[in-house]
């Protein structure tokens, strides 16, 4: 089984030539603070047809400090920092109760790039999160008001019922609320651009924050 996946690892390509464009990046040209470049590198991400560019890995840690992590969806990205949402009472929402820091990651390779974020972390007021949920979709309003997000499961036909009452509350009122659901907002201390290159020489381009403005510098790949 080991051989089977050591083989399957072995045949795979990274940025393979058919599927990815690697478009050149010039750090020195960037500018001044990282939210302009992230719009710019989403925008033309999403122009070559990567395919959900807005989930990003959510790295929080726990009360004894381990690390954590899991995939979430960006819900905007402003002068205020880059937003997320989920249930106060999950396992990611105690997490960063206790240690109100974090770490999102962007990966987009249709054009081998990455995004990294990472700074304290605050919660919007409940009416904002609640006028963010009722603005999606009734799928993610049932799915809100289905609620124990991390606890233990007795079995899928919990989930069922759970589930269906959920859905039959959020046509009946699309307006419901879900009073654990919270908004957070991750003010960045850095940000980092990463574009890769063919010959592996990638480029790397690290904003950090100084007081009321960003550093901008280049790492080694």
């Amino acid at each position: 089984m080991a051989k089977d996946l050591h083989e399957l690892l072995r045949s795979l390509r990274v940025w393979d030539p058919a599927v990815t464009g690697l478009p050149p990046f010039a750090p020195g040209a960037a500018p001044a603070e990282p939210l302009s470049l992230f719009t710019e590198w989403f925008a033309e991400v999403v122009a070559a047809g990567e395919r959900e560019p807005h989930t990003m890995t959510l790295s929080t840690s726990d009360e004894e400090g381990l690390p954590d992590a899991r995939i979430v969806m960006l819900h905007g990205a402003d002068a205020g920092g880059w937003v997320f949402a989920t249930h106060a009472t999950s396992r990611k929402g105690r997490q960063l109760a206790t240690r109100p820091y974090a770490a999102l990651t962007f990966y987009w390779p249709v054009l081998g790039r990455q995004v990294r974020v990472r700074g304290p972390v605050t919660s919007a007021p409940s009416e904002e999160a609640q006028a963010d949920l009722h603005a999606r979709s009734t799928g993610a309003l049932a799915a809100a008001l289905t609620g124990r997000q991390s606890e233990v499961l007795a079995s899928a036909e919990e989930l069922t019922r759970a589930s269906e009452a959920a859905w039959e509350h959020a046509h009946r009122n699309p307006t419901a609320t879900s009073p654990t659901w919270t908004l957070y907002r991750l003010r960045p201390d850095e940000v980092e651009f990463f574009q890769g290159d063919g010959a592996r020489r990638h480029a790397r381009l690290r904003y950090r924050r100084a007081g009321g403005s960003w550093t901008r510098e280049q790492l080694w790949p």
